[in-house]
């Protein structure tokens, strides 16, 4: 129906086969008609969606005009439905197409054939039809008066290498039980309850940071050494991080004990890496020989070596004064006994010539687990990186050093030209001409009666050639990193919208679920930080139950923006976050400590928000002691500036703003020891209130 083409149609339904079948090419006609049939096995359990293509026939690149997505849970089985599918807007003879659904047999199947070559052949025998190919099957030719059996062994879900369910994991449920008894008698201390705590009305408390480079590594040591003084580091369960202070993390957790001993010490450790010149460590001949070794036997190991390898290397040099052996399963050493809080590292899984704003799912790391959280799929630590398919371990590769891990978390090489647009301008029109398919739903004058989970039926407008060239040069990504993807293999579920999964549904290809995870080889991870500047997804997971969160801000430019970003984004999600939050009005003057949520719905976890500000620091040394005439030079930090001494791309400071940034932050959670006994007290009355 569009000017005079070649055209034809490609049927494409990945849950029955990978192969993209199509009509023949009708050449030279406005107007085409093709009667051809085609045949899919289709599997009730999953979700089926074809996706039918109108295409121009051209010599040195195919055309795209239109496709359709068609959900086949509009047909009942034992029907035959004639459909019109409108294509052009400005046509108004649509495209027809008569589905047919018959039933399928689950039985052996027996067939005779007959030599002589004149006699009509038999009814066809069906079978279900593997994914990815494996289209082969054996087949036994018997004389007559002989009997065999065939006997399969068939596995079930328990027996699969990817943990499945959105439950936290055994090992993980065992940590809180232990951590309870900790949190019970530090909150009995700092708060003197005259009771002990039982075990329901134990809040869970969690910190909660933002990325920004060696600024977050240094702030969070000196964020943490401030609350382990106020012996209120006892009462926190979870640690979350992404970007820079993961960094800060992963040195932590190194030490098996590092909650309860002196953060001073390691605190002049710190100072001594942040200080070091970067370029003569990390490109002395001697680390560049390092770096090329090391590549080469990730490569030998199995993984797929890119940039962000290299720069987890680079991290390394930067942060230690030789190898880190430390890989993020040995964390495990450190929960063994509840001593420490449970670590959570954040990362972004992506596709390539996709926008983050159109594609993003939230990736876990915990020292027992990697897990996308969206389809409640986890695997071991240590098997992250190895190959799965349909669920099974198919090859083990060594679990990766610590280094390469902080390559992903915090890659400032992984964003493409579209993102970084984005997060300088914020121009949403601007991506939506040029990057975005536009997609229309035409379900209007639908025949079909309306079920349960059931898509409707919409018409994709590819891009133009050279909407197709700009988008391949602005959304690629040269520099993410890719693994292994542990979901191959593994289709979505026919009623997955109803599941845990609708809670973090959150962009246009969630309703594509031939193009989500589970079709793909590669997993792409980047930064969480060039989409959503919190590490807060992970402790909104209805299951941890976290009660009350310490949000630690070290993003550059306006210090409010990711917390309201964050409460707009939980808001769209249905998920209990405060919604009172400081507005940009308020950037300008901000206080040092907030709290939010109190006062709110007995589910709404309470906020407590430090953003990185200088306020009374500039008059106060410490809290309720004023500065001296010769002392008030020492209150000047330029936090601030983003062209200031803490800009992102700086990774060295000299001693001065080194000091001053830890002092600083150390004030800040000092001078605001009140309101953190305040929320701790609110959160333990909340579960007493309400405890079963």
């Amino acid at each position: 129906h569009i000017i005079q083409s070649d055209c034809y149609v490609s049927l494409w339904l990945p849950t029955a086969s990978d192969e993209k079948f199509r009509t023949k090419t009708i050449k030279n006609c406005r107007n085409p008609v093709w009667n051809e049939t085609f045949y899919f096995r289709v599997q009730r359990e999953v979700k089926n969606i074809l996706e039918m293509t109108v295409s121009d026939d051209d010599i040195i690149r195919d055309d795209e005009h239109a496709i359709v997505l068609f959900d086949l849970d509009k047909i009942s089985l034992g029907e035959k439905v004639l459909t019109a599918f409108p294509l052009n807007p400005q046509v108004t003879a649509p495209c027809e197409i008569t589905f047919t659904v018959k039933g399928s047999y689950e039985e052996t199947q027996s067939i005779s054939l007959c030599c002589d070559s004149c006699s009509p052949l038999p009814d066809p025998t069906f079978f279900h039809y593997a994914k990815y190919k494996q289209p082969s099957g054996n087949i036994l030719i018997t004389e007559l008066g002989y009997k065999n059996k065939l006997f399969f062994l068939c596995s079930s879900p328990e027996d699969l290498d990817v943990r499945l369910g959105f439950d936290l994991c055994a090992e993980e449920q065992d940590f809180i039980c232990k951590r309870k008894k900790v949190v019970a008698a530090a909150l009995k201390d700092v708060l003197h309850l005259k009771e002990d705590l039982q075990e329901d009305e134990v809040p869970v408390v969690a910190i909660m940071t933002t990325g920004g480079g060696t600024r977050a590594l240094t702030a969070m040591y000196s964020h943490l050494r401030s609350i382990q003084k106020l012996n209120v580091l006892d009462c926190v369960s979870y640690i979350t991080g992404l970007s820079g202070t993961t960094w800060t993390m992963s040195s932590l957790y190194e030490d098996p004990d590092w909650s309860h001993k002196d953060l001073e010490e390691i605190l002049t450790d710190v100072r001594k890496q942040v200080l070091k010149n970067k370029f003569l460590t990390c490109f002395a001949p001697h680390r560049l020989k390092y770096y090329l070794k090391e590549l080469y036997q990730r490569k030998q190991d199995g993984y797929r070596v890119c940039f962000t390898d290299l720069w987890g290397l680079i991290i390394e040099a930067m942060l230690h004064d030789e190898e880190d052996t430390h890989k993020l399963s040995d964390q495990q050493q450190a929960l063994k006994q509840g001593q420490n809080p449970l670590p959570i590292y954040l990362s972004l899984n992506v596709k390539d010539k996709v926008s983050n704003q159109d594609f993003r799912e939230w990736v876990e790391f915990t020292p027992y687990e990697v897990g996308l959280l969206k389809y409640g799929a986890f695997i071991r630590a240590e098997d992250f990186g190895s190959e799965f398919f349909m669920g099974r371990l198919m090859k083990k590769i060594p679990e990766s050093r610590i280094c390469f891990l902080e390559g992903i978390w915090s890659s400032v090489f992984s964003l493409n030209l579209m993102d970084a647009w984005f997060l300088s301008v914020h121009s949403e029109d601007f991506w939506h001409r040029w990057t975005r398919d536009k997609i229309i739903d035409i379900e209007d004058e639908s025949p079909f009666p309306i079920r349960p989970n059931e898509l409707d039926t919409r018409l994709v407008s590819p891009p133009d050639s050279f909407s197709n060239i700009f988008r391949d040069v602005v959304m690629l990504r040269p520099a993410a990193s890719e693994i292994h993807n542990f979901l191959k293999g593994l289709q979505m579920n026919a009623n997955y919208l109803e599941s845990e999964f609708a809670k973090w549904k959150d962009c246009e290809l969630d309703s594509q679920p031939n193009h989500l995870t589970g079709a793909t080889d590669s997993l792409i991870l980047i930064d969480t930080a060039f989409a959503f500047e919190t590490s807060y997804p992970p402790l909104m997971r209805p299951e941890r139950k976290v009660d009350l969160v310490l949000h630690f801000n070290y993003s550059s430019g306006s210090q409010t923006r990711p917390l309201r970003d964050a409460s707009k984004y939980f808001a769209e999600q249905g998920i209990p976050f405060p919604k009172k939050v400081p507005d940009e009005q308020e950037t300008t003057n901000l206080k040092e400590c907030y709290i939010l949520g109190d006062k709110e719905s007995p589910e709404t976890p309470i906020v407590v928000f430090f953003p990185l500000v200088n306020d009374t620091f500039r008059e106060y040394k410490a809290p309720g002691v004023k500065r001296s005439p010769s002392e008030m030079a020492e209150g000047d930090v330029d936090v601030a500036n983003s062209c200031g001494p803490y800009y992102i791309n700086n990774l060295s400071y000299s001693e001065e703003n080194f000091d001053k940034l830890v002092k600083l932050s150390d004030y800040n959670v000092q001078n605001n020891k009140d309101l953190i006994l305040q929320a701790l007290r609110i959160v333990v009355e909340r579960k007493k209130r309400n405890k079963k």
